[in-house]
């Protein structure tokens, strides 16, 4: 205890907080507690005190401190941290079954689904309806929710439909561990085991079966055991499923298992992939694998653009209105000879600051524009912005490295700000060189925009210097870095990419050696000069494999620069870039792509003041004959 003290120099410092955090990672509870007191008046004062309660919610020994906890709450209402305890205190609460609390706190705005989950289980062991609709709507694995649905099906709201649903649903993104939980309400016991097997081994079990089982959840087993043949030998495992299987069951789940071939085909770009989502047509689809049906339609040249909209229009409304699909459903109605309809919904979207807007705008013949600026933030907004105390808190964490608890202040107290306060606080972020909070704050306004918030160019006189030197778009690599890192220099993936241009430490280490950088160290990586010379040579590498296409590159940049060579080598004759782009079989490539492109685009008729073409940048692909790579 007393070396922890001892690095308190003085009530209210800094010094104080970080014994205090060091504490709560070695449990000890007590330094905590004594360190309270001498941070009076600190901005971060209330951070111990949560920490310290939270741990008691967390003890199933102790009751809970209903009085401290109310004390807190009261103290720092409207705070994030006030709104998250009482979450945690929700779920708490929720595990003692002490529903009527569970109620009480139920209006908390710091919502997550397992917090849902509780007040649903709450709301029905008081006697309140909760549908089997609603509880599946909130649904997220983790222990409330399972919670929930044991509730749920014990008193017979949730029936076999609803779970065995779920669970192909899980089996289809391979959601293996969460299939085997929700597979205890589809299956007894010996069948869990079973499953278990023919999870891994699909084939050895289903020679084994010598007829379709009548009850369902052993035909639920064979359906099961035919989606997933579709992960091994696409071609085989779908024409033993046709020729032993798909006349004894069902139309739904023979349709289901063709619908499953036919993603698998998609993720390998293969076009068998639109012959068997015909085949399956009217069986069940989830949102996900309807998009990858209509996205196998428009791969394929000619685009058979009635298939296309018949396709999205089957779509659920949500879906529909996603900028995605009205895009490619308004170019099927022009296609088509329905050009006011198919102009219509352009027109609905052109004014949206993102990559289908942008299109659809250029379908009407306007090229990307950078917006009037709004009128200039006031010394007086901004001071207000200066003493909003949610977000004094979070740079005052940001200052400390507290980066996940200070994005978290951040974006709770930009809740119900006017487009004017979110300008203020985006200028306060830049102040501050928090550039991705600037950047994300700028990109929540409605009606007032500041594209020089929106589209920062910071360490722009280094950066469009390296570009030169390299021989590569400034532009582009602005677009990249605000995609890969919003301009946080020691930021660091879940994969351990690193730096403003998120370099993997073998590509990294590659790279320094391809272009001679002999006094290269991986401590260097996160060094701006180091990262932007290794970034920017990786870039353009990438961009001469790929024969200069921006759209390839900004895959292979991301996915790798082999996967580009394998996607561009199944394209049965040119496309457009647009169907390249959202066809790409990994979502976050696919998204990342489609960013990068749309920020490139806009940075250069910022860099320019002249209009741009988003559609010119990404151009037409087309296949070649030697598809291969050297490059990691």
């Amino acid at each position: 205890m007393g070396s922890a003290c001892a690095q308190v120099s003085a009530p209210g410092s800094d010094d104080a907080l970080l014994a205090a955090r060091t504490a709560v990672q070695t449990g000890n509870w007590d330094i905590v507690r004594s360190l309270i007191p001498r941070l009076e008046g600190h901005v971060l004062a209330a951070y111990p005190q949560y920490w310290l309660l939270r741990q008691q919610l967390n003890d199933p020994r102790k009751p809970l401190p209903e009085s401290e906890l109310n004390d807190f709450v009261a103290a720092h209402r409207g705070t994030y941290l006030a709104e998250r305890l009482r979450g945690e205190w929700l779920l708490a609460a929720a595990k003692q079954a002490d529903y009527a609390t569970v109620r009480t706190l139920a209006d908390t705005t710091v919502n997550t689904p397992q917090v849902d989950c509780a007040v649903l289980l709450a709301m029905h062991a008081r006697g309140e309806r909760v549908t089997a609709q609603l509880a599946m709507s909130k649904f997220e694995p983790g222990d409330s929710c399972w919670s929930l649905y044991d509730r749920l099906q014990a008193d017979g709201v949730m029936q076999w439909d609803d779970f065995a649903t779920q669970m192909r649903n899980m089996l289809e993104t391979n959601s293996l561990a969460n299939a085997r939980r929700m597979a205890r309400y589809v299956f007894d016991p010996a069948q869990q085991k079973t499953l278990n097997g023919l999870l891994d081994q699909p084939m050895i079990w289903l020679v084994r079966q010598n007829t379709l089982p009548r009850d369902r959840a052993g035909r639920e087993l064979v359906v099961t055991a035919l989606s997933r043949l579709a992960r091994n030998d696409l071609q085989v495992g779908y024409d033993y499923f046709e020729r032993s299987w798909a006349r004894q069951l069902p139309a739904d789940d023979a349709n289901w298992v063709r619908n499953q071939f036919a993603l698998q085909a998609s993720f390998k770009l293969d076009p068998i992939a639109v012959a068997w989502y015909r085949a399956g047509e009217g069986g069940r689809l989830t949102e996900y694998n309807q998009g990858w049906r209509a996205r196998m339609v428009l791969r394929q040249q000619p685009v058979d653009w009635r298939t296309l909209n018949r396709y999205i229009e089957q779509m659920p409304p949500a879906m529909r209105e996603d900028p995605t699909w009205i895009y490619w459903h308004s170019r099927g109605l022009v296609a088509l000879g329905a050009v006011q309809e198919g102009q219509a919904g352009y027109r609905s979207i052109a004014g949206q600051f993102n990559f289908y807007g942008q299109l659809a705008a250029e379908e009407l013949g306007i090229a990307t524009t950078i917006p009037t600026s709004t009128a200039p933030i006031t010394p007086d907004e901004l001071a207000k912005a200066q003493y909003n105390p949610g977000l004094q808190r979070a740079v005052a964490l940001f200052r400390l490295g507290w980066r996940t608890e200070a994005v978290r202040e951040w974006n709770y107290a930009l809740r119900g700000m006017n487009d004017r306060q979110l300008l203020a606080a985006a200028q306060l972020a830049h102040r501050e060189n928090l550039y991705d909070r600037a950047v994300n704050t700028a990109e929540r306004t409605r009606d007032q925009h500041d594209f020089n918030l929106r589209f920062l160019t910071p360490f722009r006189d280094q950066l469009v210097d390296k570009a030169r030197e390299i021989g590569v778009d400034a532009t582009w690599v602005y677009g990249l870095i605000r995609q890969e890192s919003r301009f946080v220099m020691d930021a660091r993936s879940s994969v351990g990419a690193s730096g403003l241009m998120q370099l993997m430490p073998a590509t990294a280490k590659w790279v320094a050696r391809r272009i001679g950088m002999s006094d290269y160290a991986q401590h260097r990586v996160n060094d701006m000069d180091t990262n932007l010379t290794l970034g920017t040579s990786y870039l353009r590498i990438v961009l001469d494999d790929l024969g200069g296409s921006p759209l390839l590159a900004s895959a292979g940049y991301n996915a790798g620069p082999r996967r580009p060579h394998t996607w561009r080598a199944t394209l049965p004759g040119p496309v457009e870039g647009a169907i390249f782009a959202e066809t790409i079989p990994f979502t976050e490539t696919r998204d990342y792509v489609k960013k990068v492109l749309s920020n490139a685009t806009y940075y250069a008729a910022l860099f320019t003041g002249q209009p741009q073409s988003l559609k010119a940048r990404l151009g037409t692909v087309v296949p070649q004959t030697v598809e291969t790579t050297a490059i990691p």
